[in-house]
This record gives structure tokens, C-alpha cells and sequence, in this order.
């Protein structure tokens, strides 16, 4: 038995010690280029080729690969032998995934690939500009030689579009925000998201029904319009300006906007942003069929319109910089400027991507420069107006359960004689309703008692004058064209008269 160990003790060193003359005879180089050479041999003879699809292709998020993800879990739940199970916060999805370094069989007109979900851990940084994810991923595709060409870039294009009829149809709408400006996270996100739950549709608006259509028909023709704007060579995209008082449902409109044609909602948040360049990054990194929202356009940053600005001196700072320029930080070092945001809604950076709506908000259109309401940028405008009799019935019959037939003719009546009288909003209106919602005949005596007491004291305070109408005469004032001559003379002269008084 002692002789047994000892001889395979001395085979054991004869192997080291070949081990030891292999490695001073080959180097590591010549090592490598062995192991290169023979993978070439192997591969040359072999039936298969193969395809590598990463997450991150250098800087930015490879579409491919999410849109591969998102096709595999459509079927990996049946086919899969191991899968990953995520459920995002406030989802009410479980979404099944192909689990790391597992393979699955799919089938693409009568021809088998493999799909491989390849997982590596990624070595430890020292210095980037950007960190990168802990784990590297990505896709490995294998495909017959001789099915290469028969199928690889069909396939590749059914895999896009399938990928995104699911994400229209099953997966979670989601609701972006940009919490960091623009910066980006280790997977080159600058936004953060949410699954979007807002449950607004155009049945629920409070609106005149012939005006809902006509947004309605506008979106489908937008949504169907592909091939008009390429042979027209416009760029796929639409601009829609919803204005009027607080509480008429502006933002219930882009939730119903958003629900009608199943398209996420980027809410961008200007006061975040701390330049033009970040806006760009930002309108980068959106997807098709979107929508981009700024709410409150007046109020967010200085963008207000430059016919008013003009009155002032031109030797003042703030109209030196240009409109909407903080010049200075009193808006906390931002910079956005009025250029840079029309080239963001109607520049060349706007068609970075196709398919997108771009909402503005605002409670005084009047207060916006014309250079941003013109068609190119905001193609339609959307006055939301206080409560009319059609757009009652809407809210009656969304929190009472009420259709027209189910009232007394003569409360009808009352309603519709006041209703416009009162200039409630629908959120005014929708308050009294939720408030008695359990009490039906309660709520509509003590809506029209409000909104006879609002009718009574607008008529005491002088509201109720002659008017073409508030929509006609918002957009009067906002569109009017500066009077002809120097727009700084005047004040420039009242400056200098004031300094020769001082003096």
C-alpha cells in the first residue's frame, strides 16, 4: 500500500513538473492565441453562430435587450424550467423572467433558436465617470448557419413589435419623473418611474361630449398617423396646450389622454433641471408613444411672455439674459431659457424619437410667450372651462349613478338655468357629490343650493358683464403681436430721464 502512495506521489510530480516546463516553454500570450485559434477551428466547423444582445451598449440602454426580456417573459411562464418572479412597487403584476444563465427554446417560422440569459459578475471599478451595474448582462442568441439569413432580421424586428404590443396592452402604464435633474443612474436612467393607476378615461371627463370627440378623433388620427408624417416629413409627434381656470380637470385630461391610447406619461419637472443641455438628456432617454407633460408651464421657471418683459429697461439683467434665463440663481442655478425649451418641443432634438405628445398646463395662457403657442409646438388648444350643463349630467351620473331620466324635469331645469351662472368648477361641483354620495337626493338639493349662492354672489360682485367669452379672449390676449418700432426705446429713455433727475 506505502508503495502505491509513493508512486503516485512521484506521478504527481512529474505532472508539476511539466506543468512548470509547459509554462516556461509557452508563455500566457502564446497560451491565449492557442485557446484563439482552436475557439476559430471549433466555430468554423461548427452548424451554429451566436449573438450577444447586452443591457448597456457603452453609454446607454440597449432597446434591444429590454425589448427581448419583455418578449421572453410573454412565454417563458409555460415553456421555462426556472424562472425569476419581480413584482415592481405598487404593481398589481407578477412578471416572469428567464432566471440568470438559463436557457429556452423558441420557435420563429418553423425554425428553433436558443435563448440563453447570461449573467456575469462584473470586476470592481477603480474610477468612472459613471458607475456601472455589480452584474453584466445580457442575451446570447444561437441560430443555424444556414438560418441565418433566412430569419434574423424578421425575427428581431417580430421580437420589437411584439415586445411592444405587450407593453401597450398587458404591462402596467407607467408614470415618469425626474427627481434628479438629469443625471443619470448606473444604468444610464435619468428618470424614475411608477406604475400609473390614474383611472381618468374621456367616459369619466367632465366635458361637453362634442368636445371630447373632437380631442378624441385628434389622438386616433395622431395614433394612426405614421405614414403621413413620414410622407409629409414632419416629425411624429403632437403638441396640445390645455389652459383655464384651477379645478376644470386638466390633469384628469392627460390621465384620460394617457388611458385612451395606452401611452406612459413623463412628467417633467422643470424646476429640476438645471440647463438646457440636461433637457436634452432628458428628452433623450423618453420612449415612443409617450407623453411629455409640464404642468403649470407659468409657474415652473421664468418663461413669461417678452412683449412684457420689453417694458422694462434694456440695460435690466433679466432681459439682458433673454426670457426665461435665471441669470443668476434665483431660481437655484437654473438656466433654462425660452430657446431652449421651444428647440426641446419643436427642434431638431424633438425627433430623436417618434410617437410623442407633448402636454403644457397652465392656469393664464396670457402669461406665455406667443413664440410657444404657436402650431408646430402647441398644435391645439384645449380651454378647460368651468362646469356647463352636459358636463353636470357626466359628473351626476359618475358619483350618483344619476342619467337625465332619473330627475325631476323641474331640478333640471333649476340645474341647467344656474350652472352657468355659478361658474363652479367640476372640482367644486365634484366635492359637494362625494361628500353626500350616500345621501343621492341630499346631494343634488345641496349642490343646486350652492350653486345658487355661488350664481347670487358672482352676480353681486359684478362677474357676470357682457364677454365674447373667456376662451376667445384668453387666446386674444396671448396672441396679440407687439406694436411696431424699437421695444426697448421708450423705457431706455424713461431710464435715462431718471438718472438726469437723480443727477
Amino acid at each position: 500500500m506505502r508503495e502505491y502512495w509513493n508512486s503516485f506521489a512521484s506521478l504527481l510530480g512529474v505532472l508539476a513538473f511539466c506543468q512548470s516546463l509547459l509554462q516556461l516553454i509557452f508563455p500566457p500570450q502564446l497560451r491565449f492565441l492557442c485557446l484563439k485559434f482552436f475557439n476559430r477551428i471549433f466555430h468554423l466547423f461548427s452548424s451554429y453562430c451566436y449573438f450577444d444582445i447586452t443591457e448597456i451598449d457603452g453609454v446607454n440602454t440597449n432597446e434591444l435587450y429590454n425589448a427581448v426580456q419583455l418578449y421572453l417573459s410573454s412565454f417563458v411562464s409555460i415553456n421555462g424550467s426556472r424562472l425569476s418572479l419581480t413584482r415592481a412597487l405598487n404593481s398589481s403584476a407578477i412578471t416572469f423572467g428567464l432566471s440568470n444563465n438559463d436557457c429556452i427554446v423558441d420557435t420563429f417560422s418553423g425554425v428553433t433558436v436558443l435563448w440563453e440569459h447570461v449573467v456575469i459578475q462584473r470586476q470592481s471599478q477603480t474610477f468612472s465617470w459613471r458607475p456601472l451595474p455589480e452584474e453584466k448582462r445580457g442575451f446570447t442568441l444561437r441560430i443555424k448557419k444556414k438560418n441565418k439569413s433566412l430569419i434574423l432580421d424578421s425575427y428581431l424586428d417580430y421580437i420589437m413589435e411584439r415586445s411592444n404590443e405587450i407593453r401597450r396592452k398587458n404591462q402596467d402604464r407607467l408614470l415618469y419623473t425626474n427627481s434628479r435633474g438629469g443625471s443619470l443612474d448606473s444604468r444610464g436612467h435619468p428618470w424614475e418611474s411608477v406604475p400609473f393607476k390614474h383611472p381618468s378615461t374621456f367616459d369619466t371627463l367632465a366635458m361637453h361630449p362634442q368636445k371630447k370627440q373632437e380631442i378624441m378623433d385628434d389622438l386616433e388620427d395622431f395614433a394612426n398617423g405614421q405614414s403621413f408624417y413620414q410622407k409629409t416629413g414632419r416629425a411624429w409627434k403632437r403638441g396640445y396646450l390645455l389652459y383655464g381656470p384651477p379645478g376644470t380637470g386638466k390633469s384628469s385630461m392627460i390621465a384620460a389622454m394617457a388611458n385612451y391610447l395606452s401611452y406612459d406619461i413623463y412628467d417633467l419637472e422643470l424646476t429640476e433641471v438645471h440647463n438646457n443641455s440636461e433637457l436634452r438628456t432628458l428628452l433623450m432617454k423618453t420612449s415612443s408613444k409617450s407623453i411629455i407633460v409640464i404642468e403649470d408651464i407659468d409657474c415652473s421657471v421664468n418663461l413669461t411672455n417678452r412683449k412684457k418683459n420689453n417694458k422694462r429697461n434694456y440695460c435690466d439683467p433679466e432681459v439682458r439674459c433673454g426670457s426665461g434665463s435665471a441669470c443668476g440663481g434665483e431660481d437655484g442655478g437654473n438656466s433654462i431659457t425660452l430657446s431652449g425649451l421651444l428647440n426641446f418641443t419643436d427642434g431638431l432634438w424633438s425627433c430623436c424619437g417618434s410617437e410623442r405628445i407633448f402636454v403644457f398646463t397652465t392656469n393664464h395662457i396670457e402669461k406665455l410667450d406667443p413664440a410657444l403657442l404657436r402650431s408646430g409646438r402647441m398644435d391645439m388648444h384645449i380651454y378647460m372651462s368651468y362646469c356647463s350643463y352636459p358636463a353636470l349630467k357626466i359628473l351626476l351620473k359618475n358619483y350618483l349613478g344619476y342619467e337625465e331620466s332619473d330627475l325631476d324635469y323641474h331640478v333640471l331645469k333649476e340645474l341647467s338655468d344656474v350652472v352657468d351662472k355659478a361658474e363652479m368648477t367640476p372640482a367644486d361641483i365634484s366635492e359637494v357629490l362625494i361628500k353626500n354620495r350616500n345621501y343621492k337626493q341630499k346631494a343634488v338639493t345641496e349642490l343646486l343650493e350652492a350653486m345658487k349662492t355661488r350664481a347670487d354672489r358672482n352676480f353681486k360682485c359684478g362677474s357676470l358683464r357682457d364677454k365674447i367669452s373667456d376662451e376667445e379672449e384668453q387666446e386674444k390676449r396671448a396672441l396679440e403681436t407687439p406694436n411696431e418700432g424699437s421695444e426697448f426705446e421708450e423705457p431706455c429713455k424713461e431710464g435715462e430721464n431718471k438718472e438726469k433727475m437723480k443727477s
